[in-house]
């Protein structure tokens, strides 16, 4: 990929809500501060038991903080972004495996560039499964967008899975420009590998049930006004 300036440019901000992430979170932060793109990465442990905060500041995170007790991705994505003044936003989750810096790149320059006001990665899912999730909602936890998008939204949008289906939804009612980009490469780990398959079964039911219900109550609140 090509050496693009990075002088001369808005602040941009990496911030990466975790939750009991110390396997992965150290690697993470990592390639997000050898990034020449960001500014800051902030790491908000939503109410984390491991080592996640730990491992954070080992791997040099620029600022950390920490929930008592978990309030959810969207509550902790909107808490790390009140403690940046950074134009540019790019979220990135925290069990991510295979993230280069190539990756930022393509998520940031778009928006950097003013072609897009916010960008999604579409995490590699093969040959098969890729042309399919590009026909889904955008629901990726990797995004690089201008702040005014979320400061925008009512905060009761942006709680649990609503958050992603509320972005999404503000660009399109706002005909903000935004897309998405494929991050060849970039996997998760997944949730079986955390709690097992019986716990993970449960919680991918529970998600695909939370995703529809998010995209429900965002397009009804639209429709009354409240959106």
């Amino acid at each position: 990929m090509q050496d693009h300036p990075t002088k001369n440019r808005p602040k941009i901000a990496a911030i990466v809500p975790a939750f009991n992430e110390e396997k992965t979170i150290g690697d993470v932060v990592g390639v997000l501060k050898r990034s020449p793109y960001l500014d800051e990465v902030i790491v908000v442990s939503d109410g984390s038991q491991d080592k996640t905060t730990e491992v954070s500041r080992a791997a040099g995170a620029t600022t950390i903080h920490e929930f008592e007790t978990s309030a959810g991705k969207g509550t902790a994505m909107v808490h790390g972004m009140r403690h940046t003044d950074a134009p540019i936003i790019v979220f990135f989750d925290a069990d991510l495996k295979g993230l280069t810096t190539d990756h930022i790149e393509q998520l940031v320059l778009p928006v950097l560039s003013g072609s897009r006001d916010m960008n999604v990665g579409l995490r590699d899912k093969g040959p098969i499964l890729t042309p399919i999730a590009k026909r889904l909602p955008l629901i990726g936890g990797e995004r690089a967008l201008k702040r005014d998008i979320i400061e925008n939204i009512k905060p009761n949008y942006l709680r649990g899975f609503m958050v992603e289906t509320a972005l999404n939804y503000y660009c399109r009612i706002h005909k903000r420009p935004y897309g998405l980009v494929e991050l060849r490469g970039l996997d998760i780990r997944r949730k079986y590998e955390k709690i097992g398959w019986p716990k993970a079964i449960i919680a991918y039911v529970d998600m695909a049930f939370q995703i529809v219900k998010a995209n429900v109550i965002v397009r009804l609140a639209r429709l009354l006004g409240k959106f």
